[in-house]
């Protein structure tokens, strides 16, 4: 039976834990190793340290095959990763000369005066595999030590990727022989909430097996990722294509994108193709649904512009939702809603206009209470219309949320 990897990403850094920068690395890397079938059993995140980094690296030692480190090779006395390590293994240290070359030519060549503790950037394990940093100065390394793969590299996210692509990547094909593949496959819904699309699925999640189903709710929908393992990328297709049919046949009405798309790329698209465009009087939601448009390239073509009209005076001299409507109804209204989307529509000339006015917080406005929602939408040639909805959360939460409602029923529209 061929050996099952299990992997580590350890990162060295005390800014990591006080916040002050996110690990991303880790993430990165996660994803990369499942491409070779690679388990990764644990995220670690020390601080600078000497005592604690070389006890968690004793405890990944004796757990993991393929321990990764990143960051703590720099040129500061707080840069203990090379220390940590020896520590537990006792490999001598000795100066890479290519690398301290490399060092020192960039400072002649910019100028700069290089101070002594520089050249704690070149230093290298006596019996480690050298990778050579073609984005920044400190070498990465592999080392072999008691049946276990160390892998050092810098915490500088594009010096760590360009090392990771380059070199790490060959090395663990050659290690792992690629005899098992991991890929997921993202699904994003709207329109339905976790334990509804969990409830619709429940016989495909009690009996998965491979590929594995995992409903998440996340700020812009739920999310069902697919993560299917096989030994090509043939047998990976075909198991998330059975298990994404299956999804599909169940809850495919509020089915809206996969994997890195997003409901606003396929708004613009599909704008496009029926040569439609659309504009934005955005009250409660202060710019944030245009916002998410134009983020699209090429929305240009579709996005005429919004009006971000906060304020009733705003509402009634730019928009001229009439002065009786907002007297007898309040801005916080279907009324106004359906005046502020036609006015947009017409005064920019637009195939679709949306509207959204309502209450964020904390105080009730109008007699109205927090989250109440108006959203109207306005379409040449067809009757307007105003859909009410109560939101829950704080501020933000139902800001967002009524922006991601605009969305889904944009897409609705565009779909049919």
């Amino acid at each position: 039976m061929k050996k099952q990897y299990k992997a580590e990403i350890l990162a060295v850094g005390t800014e990591l834990l006080l916040g002050q920068i996110a690990n991303t690395n880790a993430q990165w890397i996660s994803k990369q190793l499942a491409l070779y079938g690679i388990n990764v059993y644990n995220h670690v995140v020390v601080g600078d340290n000497l005592n604690r980094v070389a006890s968690t690296f004793k405890q990944a030692h004796e757990r993991s095959d393929i321990i990764i480190v990143t960051g703590g090779l720099g040129p500061t006395e707080d840069d203990l990763t090379r220390e940590a390590f020896q520590a537990i293994c006792n490999i001598p240290i000795v100066e890479h000369e290519p690398s301290m070359k490399k060092i020192e030519d960039w400072f002649k060549r910019t100028g700069w005066q290089m101070t002594p503790n520089n050249r704690r950037q070149a230093r290298v394990f006596e019996t480690a595999t050298v990778l050579f940093n073609k984005k920044g100065m400190a070498p990465g390394m592999i080392v072999q030590y008691e049946e276990r793969t160390w892998i050092f590299l810098p915490g500088v996210p594009r010096e760590m990727k360009a090392m990771f692509k380059e070199d790490i990547l060959p090395y663990l094909y050659k290690l792992t022989g690629k005899e098992q593949m991991i890929r997921s496959t993202i699904l994003k819904f709207l329109g339905i909430g976790e334990s509804a699309l969990e409830h619709e699925l429940q016989d495909l999640i009690r009996e998965q097996t491979n590929p594995t189903i995992a409903p998440l709710a996340t700020d812009d929908g739920i999310i069902i990722r697919l993560t299917a393992k096989a030994d090509s990328e043939e047998g990976l297709d075909a198991l998330l294509t059975e298990a994404k049919s299956a999804v599909l046949l169940k809850v495919g009405d509020y089915f809206v994108a996969e994997n890195d798309e997003t409901i606003e790329q396929i708004i613009i698209e599909h704008f496009k193709k029926k040569q439609l465009s659309i504009a934005a009087a955005e009250s409660l939601t202060g710019g944030k649904f245009t916002d998410r448009l134009i983020s699209v390239s090429g929305a240009s073509e579709v996005v005429q512009g919004g009006v971000v009209c906060y304020s009733e005076a705003v509402k009634t001299g730019v928009l001229e939702v009439p002065e009786q409507v907002i007297a007898e109804k309040g801005t916080v209204s279907e009324a106004c809603a359906l005046s502020l989307a036609r006015n947009v529509r017409e005064k920019l000339q637009s195939s679709v206009g949306i509207s959204f006015t309502g209450v964020a917080g904390p105080n009730e406005v109008e007699g109205k209470q927090v989250g109440t929602v108006y959203i109207g939408l306005s379409v040449i040639g067809e009757e307007d219309k105003a859909f009410g909805f109560q939101f829950q959360g704080d501020r933000n939460t139902i800001r967002n949320r009524t922006v991601m409602k605009g969305l889904e029923l944009i897409f609705n529209y565009v779909k049919v």
